[in-house]
This record gives structure tokens, sequence and C-alpha cells, in this order.
């Protein structure tokens, strides 16, 4: 079978949202629990299929700690890799060659991609992030606003009191 075709019929077999805004290449977006969604984008080339979805923005601090906690979390990895792009923002990327393009292998890829990236997010932006989520937390605590997304990093807080 195609790989579009096998690719458009797991995303309708999984429910999923998508979009295809060229020809052989389908965005799809993954839904998660600490990371709300995740866009994953599927590049179909010639002889294999390329994997990339986006994981966080570039850190604003504890870079060099950040990359060294990825690369040893590589290790564990099935098919799909941490990696950064030149703005310095986070990614997973994978490759496989087109024939082992299958529903069954694509299942274990949306798995892959959301258990990589939902486990990991909201250590990354506390690794990444924490003194951004302090100060947000200070503004929302100030205005009364809502801190339901926040709570996750209460600690971060507390810590200081």
């Amino acid at each position: 079978m195609d790989p579009r075709e096998t690719i458009l019929e797991s995303i309708a077999e999984h429910k999923l949202e998508f979009e295809e805004p060229v020809k052989n290449t389908i965005i799809v977006t993954l839904p998660g629990i600490k990371k709300l969604h995740t866009h994953c984008v599927f590049l179909i080339g010639q002889h294999s299929l390329s994997i990339n979805a986006f994981v966080i923005r570039k850190p604003d601090q504890n870079q060099s700690q950040i990359h060294e906690w990825l690369l040893h979390k590589n290790i564990n990895l099935y098919a799909l890799s941490y990696a950064v792009n030149e703005l310095g923002d986070i990614y997973l990327v994978g490759r496989l060659p087109l024939d082992s393009v299958t529903s069954s292998e694509l299942d274990r890829i949306f798995g892959a991609v959301l258990e990589y990236c939902d486990t990991t997010f909201n250590t990354l932006l506390e690794m990444g992030f924490a003194d951004a989520i302090r100060r947000e937390w200070a503004w929302r605590l100030s205005r009364g606003e809502s801190m339901e997304n926040l709570k996750a990093f209460a600690h971060l807080v507390e810590a200081e009191r």
C-alpha cells in the first residue's frame, strides 16, 4: 500500500486531527496530557518517511544540561531521537524506510511521540524555564489569574518561601 494512504488510514483509525499543506507532507495533531498537543510532521520522501515533532522552544536556561539529559534519554528511545534545530528548539526526529510504513508501525510511532513528548515536557520546562515560570506565577498571583496550568510547578515557588 502507498505510504500516504497508510498514514491517512492510521490517522482516521485513531481519530486524529491532521492537515496536508502540500503533497507528501502530513501534519498530525497528537493529544497529550502534560503537553496538551504535539504537532508531528510526516514527510514522505522518495525512499523514506521523515518524522519531526516539536517538543519545546529553545530553553532560556540550563541548555547544556538539558542537551546532555536528552542525549542520555536517546539511548532508550524507539525509532526517534531528540534533536536541536538551528534555533535551539528541541524536536523528536526519526526516519523510516517506506516499506516499513505500516499501520502497526505508525501506531508505535504515534505512541512513542506521545510518550516521549508528554513524559519529559514538565521536566524540560522546569529545567529550561524555571525563572520564567516563577515570574509567571507571581504575575498571575498578583492579578488573581488562574494558576491551573502552573500547578505542576508549585514546588518551584514553594521552595523559595
